[in-house]
């Protein structure tokens, strides 16, 4: 048991290296920086996850069953991003983040993956 200063723990990453920074439920609490382009699809069937722009600001893209939303996250911001819900980040400059994912993943490389499929 020990508490994380998030700023400490993401000094000296590299670009979207993940920082495990302690186990949650049966998924991670970790962190990360990432600069430009989009992230790979990923859901949690089992949870929702939680996410807080420490520094920076992301567009999280999820889908639903018919749509595509885009949702704005500013510095000193958190969302939570609904269980079983496809979802990938759009950067536009320097985005600092913390995730807690409760829960197992899955990831897509697909244009959609609601149709198609390579988790």
């Amino acid at each position: 048991m020990q508490g994380h200063n998030l700023i400490d723990a993401i000094g000296g990453l590299d670009e979207i290296e993940f920082k495990q920074l302690a186990t949650f439920n049966r998924g991670s609490v970790g962190v990360y920086w990432a600069q430009t382009g989009l992230s790979p699809w990923e859901r949690h069937p089992e949870d929702d996850e939680l996410l807080y722009v420490i520094e920076g600001r992301v567009t999280v893209e999820i889908l639903t069953e018919a749509d595509r939303i885009e949702v704005p996250i500013a510095e000193g911001s958190v969302f939570v991003v609904p269980r079983n819900h496809w979802h990938r980040h759009k950067l536009d400059g320097v985005v600092k983040e913390m995730y807690v994912t409760p829960g197992p993943s899955d990831t897509s490389f697909a244009e959609d993956p609601r149709i198609e499929t390579d988790t």
